[in-house]
């Protein structure tokens, strides 16, 4: 008896056409395949203009609940990223549903969960999609770090400065200053010094006609920022 099969495909965008993945190229390449391996493909589900963001889309859900209703045995997908681009999501998917209650087909990356070999496969892919994303997150925290050891203040830029194109010896990107956010944070220097507190400095910039980074309102914690950062 043949495996019956529902076909899952998806575009970013309603037009999108390069590099072979537009709704009837994956169309054409889930029907040849049905044939090819002698599957009885009983539909199509489709995300026209669907990001894979999220598995929150009809097309998929629809999908999803075909194979629930007992319509079909296995999903059929032109290629992993037309069904997400998540491990998380991935995984979240082969817990529900791949694991045990239902096979998975993806023509481009040779995997057929209805074998061992497919199995193995998959879960390789899964395996090391959790590696990357793992020693992504270590190497930033070990870039982190060394900058901070190396003196440099991480996070957005200051009041007074801003990050250039250009980069040093170390590969960092040179900072210049800007005039008018300097003379702001001079004159909050001088306002602090004097002993004003901060709500009424923050006053007063605003008063003066003196702009924030981001050309909002000041307020006691904003100038309260200025003043650690030049501390």
């Amino acid at each position: 008896m043949a495996t019956r099969v529902i076909g899952y495909i998806r575009v970013s965008t309603e037009h999108q056409a390069d590099g072979g993945i537009s709704l009837e190229a994956q169309r054409t390449k889930l029907e040849a395949y049905a044939t090819a391996l002698e599957l009885e493909l009983v539909g199509i589900e489709v995300d026209a203009g669907a990001s894979a963001k999220t598995l929150n889309r009809p097309g998929l859900q629809t999908a999803l609940g075909r194979l629930d209703a007992g319509e079909a045995d296995a999903l059929l997908v032109p290629k992993l990223d037309r069904l997400t681009r998540s491990v998380k999501d991935l995984a979240s998917l082969i817990e529900g549903y791949f694991e045990k209650r239902f096979s998975l087909l993806s023509v481009g990356d040779s995997i057929d969960t209805r074998s061992a070999a497919g199995r193995l496969i998959l879960n390789v892919l899964t395996s090391v999609g959790q590696w990357e994303r793992e020693a992504t997150g270590e190497r930033t925290k070990e870039a982190l770090s060394y900058l901070k050891a190396q003196g440099v203040k991480l996070g957005g830029e200051a009041l007074g400065w801003k990050r250039t194109a250009k980069s040093d010896d170390s590969g960092r990107l040179i900072v210049a200053d800007v005039r008018k956010e300097v003379a702001a944070v001079k004159r909050i220097l001088k306002l602090r010094g004097k002993g004003k507190t901060l709500r009424s400095i923050a006053e007063t910039m605003t008063l003066e006609g003196y702009q924030t980074k981001r050309g909002g309102q000041w307020h006691a914690s904003t100038v309260g920022n200025v003043v650690r950062r030049a501390a």
